[in-house]
């Protein structure tokens, strides 16, 4: 009996399947090359003089801004998940685990430009705004935009967002507002403005031929904001904002990041494995997100490479603390940072009494405190329990250690 449904099956269908195979390009990718990066040279952002932006700002809310500082206002963390989409929105860029860039100056320039893009995708999503009838974003009923510059006072504006008699269909049917977003991996530095857009409130130039004024336009027929414009941004939650998330990689002294991330040595290339290993032993008693852990493996299961760092790096005391089972719990009664799902921290540990005043935990009658700078490193880290709780107090449930004993 012959079956045949669709295109005929291959005669060789091994050698058909090996062709189409993913083994094959693999063979030849350099995507999965491990690469490393020089120090930018250059800074991100440009800030004139006439766009400085103090943090800690009190401005009183235009009547025609209201319902979209309203509605920012109403959404719950609004300022903590704004800030996180822009850092999101320039970690995918970054893309890590495949280039092992770690700051904005190692994009292409092509990729420059789709930022913008990716911060609007990435806030979108992040407060599920609507789309608008004429512009992308509608926010209380209203259409607004979002442009996004890394320099301030640098955002470019279409034609569609404001009236012009002169732009004909090409213009807008209203004076738009638009949403004004800004940051700086440099300084970890942002912002976020709304402003109503104004044929006055763009740029303008005086005319070759007679010296008149003329609009600005660049090559896409987009004008930028006009440095008088900025009397009438409105800036969300008071201003310039100094808590971008941190760039780890970026910010990391220069020595202790070429440790973790070596330049091509002459002899043995660190694996994955071991520049992780590295990455916690340099970096102790902060968070280390997702995105930092990608660009130090440089692989596919680089989270798996954290669970076996644990390993290696337990006999010079150090633990790595991660969301699950005992570890926050640890983490608490250290007095560290507490990791969320997809962040970890470490720490070196160093036995002590009951009676050692930092802070510190026990487990199985031996109370642990995190290691002073002069604190000997001989003894090995212990293993943290998957299931049993550190209590509030620092005592592991269950123990049996009665410091009055002593």
């Amino acid at each position: 009996m012959t079956i045949q449904l669709g295109l005929p099956f291959p005669q060789d269908a091994a050698r058909a399947g090996a062709q189409e195979s993913r083994a094959l390009a693999a063979m030849h990718s350099r995507r999965d090359k491990f690469r490393t990066w020089d120090l930018p040279r250059e800074a991100m952002s440009k800030i004139p003089r006439e766009w400085q932006v103090q943090p800690g700002l009190t401005q009183q809310v235009p009547d025609d801004l209201a319902p979209f500082v309203e509605w920012f206002n109403n959404q719950p963390q609004a300022r903590e998940r704004f800030r996180w989409a822009l850092r999101d929105s320039l970690d995918e860029l970054l893309d890590g685990q495949r280039t092992g860039r770690w700051a904005y100056q190692h994009l292409t320039k092509t990729e420059k430009t789709y930022l913008g893009t990716a911060v609007e995708v990435n806030l979108t999503k992040e407060f599920e705004i609507a789309n608008g009838a004429d512009l992308d974003w509608s926010i209380a009923g209203l259409d607004i935009d979002c442009k996004f510059s890394k320099d301030l006072g640098g955002w470019e504006i279409p034609m569609e967002m404001y009236q012009c008699a002169d732009h004909g269909e090409r213009g807008g049917r209203a004076d738009h507002a638009a949403v004004l977003t800004w940051m700086n991996d440099d300084t970890s530095e942002w912002a976020a403005g709304i402003v109503r857009i104004t044929d006055e409130r763009l740029r303008w130039k005086r005319a070759p031929q007679n010296g008149h004024p003329a609009r600005a336009y660049n090559r896409d027929n987009k004008r930028k904001l006009a440095d008088t414009a900025k009397s009438g941004v409105y800036w969300l939650w008071g201003g310039r904002q100094t808590d971008l998330p941190t760039n780890l990689l970026l910010h990391l002294d220069r020595e202790a990041r070429e440790r973790i991330l070596p330049a091509t040595p002459p002899g043995r290339r660190p694996s994955g494995q071991e520049r992780v290993n590295q990455l916690f032993r340099e970096v102790q008693n902060r968070i280390v997100g997702r995105p930092t852990v990608l660009t130090v493996a440089q692989q596919d299961d680089a989270p798996k490479r954290v669970r076996d760092a644990r390993k290696k790096v337990s006999p010079q005391g150090i633990v790595i603390l991660g969301h699950q089972g005992s570890h926050p719990h640890v983490a608490r009664a250290l007095e560290l940072p507490v990791p969320i799902k997809g962040e970890w921290i470490s720490t070196r540990l160093v036995p002590v009494t009951c009676k050692d005043e930092r802070a510190k935990f026990s487990l199985d009658g031996q109370f642990w405190a995190r290691a002073g700078r002069n604190d000997p490193s001989t003894d090995p880290a212990p293993d943290l329990p998957d299931t049993r709780e550190i209590d509030g107090q620092g005592t592991a449930a269950g123990s049996t250690h009665d410091c009055e004993a002593e």
